[in-house]
């Protein structure tokens, strides 16, 4: 049983959380049942789960690219309506879209990878979260729909539930007043849930003689993943609410609209 009180258990989604419930810097909290994070809904069961029925979802948002939606297409919950979102359109070679492959084929990734830096290519993906065109308008968009109280409760996801959507959970928390050591705390808080997820994948690259530690850096989140994220947005924009501004396009009617539905 997990001591994370953000953990929601459902027999058809792994990595299940609401990204509530988390402290902000003036005193306040950051509303629950407003916006959850999970892996891929591909399972059949999603349709009827009465554990997701409780959640009372109106929109899934998938952000994952076009070929990971029809290779495994999102079953959504009665009464959802489904946006996607491609967070890496603009960039088809980004680490964090190479997850399928690694679960249908890890030795075929091992030698396409060809000795490369995963954990580098990572960071480099990170950053284009922030800076890519096709992840500003994603994220854009999925701020507008968060902010919309007839497609509130949101649901969001990628593959794994930790890159991309890793991202996500980190705008709505910042926009919401969490500072970077508790954004940091839910950026991580996924591991567990990850690791256990691809586990039976590592044993079996072990077992046709791959080195885990080899796919490790594309498997799990690592603080300097989000690091370099938040690093593209000083760099590039100056703070976090000139990124919203500049980088998201959002007007100032928007992101205070964004702060008050994201405070409880």
């Amino acid at each position: 049983m997990s001591g994370d009180p953000h953990v929601l258990t459902t027999a058809s989604v792994t990595n299940l959380r609401d990204v509530g419930g988390r402290p902000t810097t003036d005193g306040g909290w950051v509303a629950t049942g407003l916006a959850y994070r999970c892996a891929e809904l591909a399972s059949p069961d999603v349709a009827d789960d009465p554990d997701l029925a409780r959640l009372a979802v109106r929109t899934v948002v998938d952000l994952r690219t076009a070929a990971e939606r029809a290779a495994r297409p999102d079953v959504v919950p009665a009464g959802a309506r489904l946006v996607a979102l491609d967070v890496l359109a603009d960039l088809p070679g980004a680490q964090a879209a190479g997850i399928p492959e690694a679960l249908s084929d890890p030795s075929r990734l091992v030698a396409a990878l060809g000795g490369a830096d995963l954990a580098a290519q990572m960071v480099a993906t990170y950053r284009q979260l922030v800076l890519a065109g096709s992840a500003r308008r994603a994220y854009a968009a999925f701020v507008r729909l968060a902010i919309d109280a007839e497609r509130t409760p949101l649901l969001f996801h990628c593959t794994a539930g930790k890159d991309r959507t890793g991202w996500a959970a980190t705008i709505l928390l910042l926009a919401a007043g969490v500072d970077e050591d508790g954004v940091l705390d839910e950026f991580l808080a996924v591991n567990p849930a990850v690791r256990a997820t691809f586990e039976p994948l590592l044993v079996q690259a072990e077992a046709a003689g791959i080195d885990r530690a080899l796919l490790a850096p594309l498997l799990e989140v690592r603080a300097e993943y989000l690091q370099a994220a938040l690093a593209a947005v000083r760099d590039e924009f100056g703070s976090f609410d000139a990124y919203l501004a500049d980088g998201l396009g959002l007007s100032p009617l928007e992101t205070s609209t964004l702060r008050a539905t994201l405070r409880a």
